[in-house]
């Protein structure tokens, strides 16, 4: 559900559902490329032609690492973190709606449970 969601909000805001998680993982700031791709769980090639395509559209630029000069960053753009702002939440009112005709403890439990989850499986 989660995944239509994305693609359904991405769409609308003329974006791909990755293109969509992408803007989202970057919303806490600039990511280096090895930690976006084990976020986004793609290979290097992969994370390279995504950003390759959301920079073009002038949503994210590359930042050189403070640190590593040979390193980047990706960060998002004014417009990016405008259009960032606008997927996420809706993002997350999409999903809020799901969970509202179901019990309020049940919800709790899928909290719990998911939240469990990604403590041992997640990111």
């Amino acid at each position: 559900m989660v995944q239509y969601v994305f693609a359904d909000v991405g769409r609308e805001h003329g974006v791909t559902p990755q293109q969509a998680q992408l803007l989202c993982v970057l919303a806490g700031g600039p990511i280096g490329m090895t930690e976006l791709s084990r976020l986004l769980h793609l290979e290097k090639s992969g994370l390279t032609g995504l950003v390759d395509r959301v920079e073009r559209r002038g949503l994210v630029t590359r930042v050189s690492h403070p640190r590593d000069r040979r390193a980047c960053r990706i960060s998002l753009t004014d417009e990016g973190a405008r259009l960032c702002t606008k997927v996420h939440e809706e993002i997350c009112a999409r999903l809020d709606v799901l969970g509202e005709a179901m019990p309020e403890a049940d919800r709790r439990g899928i909290a719990t449970a998911l939240t469990g989850v990604v403590a041992c499986y997640g990111p």
